[in-house]
């Protein structure tokens, strides 16, 4: 890497708590900060891809709050939480009460984001960084925020929630609207009004809805 992630995000971020959970703190960008003003071409020059960690979106704020609001969801049993970014989902489940949690990303810098974050919280999560999609490892909870926003991702955690979902695993997603979440054949179990920035989305307010996700989802 061009780039040191642990010392870049040290430098790059503040220390802020999500307005949706507010008992969670975490490494992100603030608004005023540069890291929100950087073009591609200036990200790729410091070699750090998009920096998806550094935000706390309005799919993962909706559904850490659910999870915290909710413990009996994950208290003692093993979570998988996918995409994870930030790690503030993964957070909210240990802080929950999880017996194991997973928080799974691609993206290195996100899972030097997400040990650190941890650090912030006292609390243990793994990370892992390889592509788990169509991978089952017996996970109890698998929770997913904001991932329905791409067709052709979509298209292949469909089948794999609904495999996971049919084996008997509870599959709760965070969506803050997205065009690709698959609403026919999820049960809404709560809705939220999250603050986010206009920088990123289209508002100041998102209507972020929780869902269970179930075998007949197609």
């Amino acid at each position: 890497m061009k780039t040191d992630p642990e010392r870049f995000i040290l430098d790059n971020t503040a220390i802020l708590s999500p307005p949706h959970v507010p008992e969670i703190r975490l490494r992100l960008a603030s608004e005023a900060h540069d890291l929100w003003l950087k073009t591609e071409e200036e990200l790729e020059e410091i070699g750090l891809p998009p920096p998806f960690w550094a935000f706390a979106w309005a799919g993962g704020q909706g559904l850490a709050r659910y999870v915290l609001d909710h413990p009996d969801v994950v208290c003692g049993r093993t979570v998988l939480d996918f995409a994870s970014g930030s790690g503030l989902v993964a957070i909210a489940a240990k802080r929950a009460g999880a017996a194991d949690v997973l928080a799974a990303d691609i993206d290195p810098w996100s899972g030097t984001a997400i040990r650190l974050n941890a650090q912030l919280n006292d609390v243990a999560v793994r990370t892992g960084l390889k592509n788990i999609v169509g991978e089952d490892d017996g996970w109890d909870v698998v929770l997913a925020g904001d991932v329905f926003y791409d067709e052709s991702f979509a298209d292949v955690l469909i089948p794999w929630f609904s495999t996971l979902s049919a084996r008997g695993a509870t599959v709760l997603v965070g969506d803050p609207g997205r065009s690709y979440c698959p609403r026919k054949g999820m049960a809404q179990l709560s809705t939220y009004e999250v603050q986010v920035t206009r920088a990123l989305e289209d508002s100041e307010v998102k209507r972020t809805t929780v869902w269970r996700y179930l075998p007949a989802a197609s």
